[in-house]
């Protein structure tokens, strides 16, 4: 009993918002899948989510244009690592500040 604690919780606090949303109970329940993001939403309705629809939120817009779960072109990414050399650097202890005796 004690194990199904969380999932008692889980449904009654599902089942609050549904009510207390100002969505219909269909569009609630698409705007709270959308909280967990893009690819578990866009399982039971394609995107794109418009801002003050259901299914946007903002942590879903990448670029801040408005609108959440759209086509996004894969953004390139950079190598921002600094090129080591292919020969190991020597060692020295002359320049440390502090050396354990």
């Amino acid at each position: 009993m004690v194990l199904m604690l969380p999932m008692t919780t889980m449904v009654i606090a599902v089942g609050v918002y549904l009510r207390t949303s100002e969505f219909e109970r269909e569009e609630a329940l698409i705007h709270l899948i959308a909280m967990a993001g893009c690819d578990a939403v866009e399982k039971l309705v394609p995107g794109p989510f418009v801002a003050g629809e259901p299914g946007y939120h903002a942590r879903n817009d990448p670029d801040g244009d408005g609108v959440a779960c759209g086509n996004v072109a894969p953004v390139p990414v950079q190598n921002t690592l600094p090129q080591q050399a292919d020969t190991p650097r020597s060692r020295s202890v002359g320049t440390a500040k502090f050396v354990r005796p």
